[in-house]
């Protein structure tokens, strides 16, 4: 399937795929596309009193961007604690699959034109490992998204994404961009990083954002727009 939209992963837990999925929604929306977001898998929920759950990605970035949406409507998977997805659905016996993702972000297309859809992890994250494995990569190809890497802008960033990237050209993902967040311009570090994996990836830097940035500034066309 081919749909309008990008999917946001990274090069590891902790890059701020969530904060940058907020801002590029925000953007987005101020600029007048209609758009949507979507978490296929959301772990770190946390149980409230009444017996439902925080669903704290999805309730940010609705918060943070001004989307008129329900959390519970951008999720098909949530999982309380703080544990990777696929333990998260081993301990609860819950087989995590792919087609229930599509049909939910079909779905979800049919009412956004444009869909920001926000990954779990970094690119190779298992969401299920028992049976027939299944990875978010897999997640990404039955989507048939382009992906936008968010990736730390400091050191050790060029091994991590120089992986990321290769992961995602040896099974023929297409990626649109890479986002440097924690971004901070006085730094030689970082300007020199992002330099080099321009270079060394072929792949542009579509963006760059410093800590506590409220908005993004990057292109529609970077966005395939």
């Amino acid at each position: 399937m081919k749909s309008k939209g990008i999917f946001i992963t990274s090069t590891g837990t902790g890059m701020g795929k969530t904060y940058i999925s907020a801002l590029l929604v925000k953007k987005l929306l101020e600029t007048g596309v209609k758009c949507g977001y979507y978490k296929p898998v959301l772990s770190g929920g946390v149980r409230k009193n009444n017996g439902s759950l925080k669903l704290g990605d999805c309730e940010y970035v609705i918060r943070k961007s001004g989307l008129k949406a329900k959390p519970q409507d951008c999720v098909t998977y949530a999982f309380e604690g703080e544990v990777s997805p696929h333990f998260a659905a081993k301990r609860l016996k819950i087989k995590v699959k792919v087609p229930n993702i599509v049909d939910d972000f079909t779905i979800m297309s049919l009412k956004y034109p444009f869909v920001v859809v926000e990954g779990a992890g970094g690119i190779a994250s298992p969401l299920k490992l028992q049976g027939k494995t299944v990875l978010l990569s897999h997640v990404i190809q039955m989507l048939g998204l382009d992906m936008i890497i968010v990736a730390d802008a400091g050191l050790g960033t060029l091994n991590s994404v120089l992986l990321t990237v290769e992961w995602a050209k040896v099974r023929s993902l297409p990626i649109k961009g890479i986002i440097l967040n924690y971004y901070d311009p006085e730094n030689l570090v970082h300007v020199d990083n992002r330099e080099q994996i321009e270079k060394l990836t072929g792949i542009k830097v579509v963006a760059t954002v410093q800590k506590g940035d409220k908005d993004i500034n990057i292109s529609k066309k970077a966005l395939g727009l």
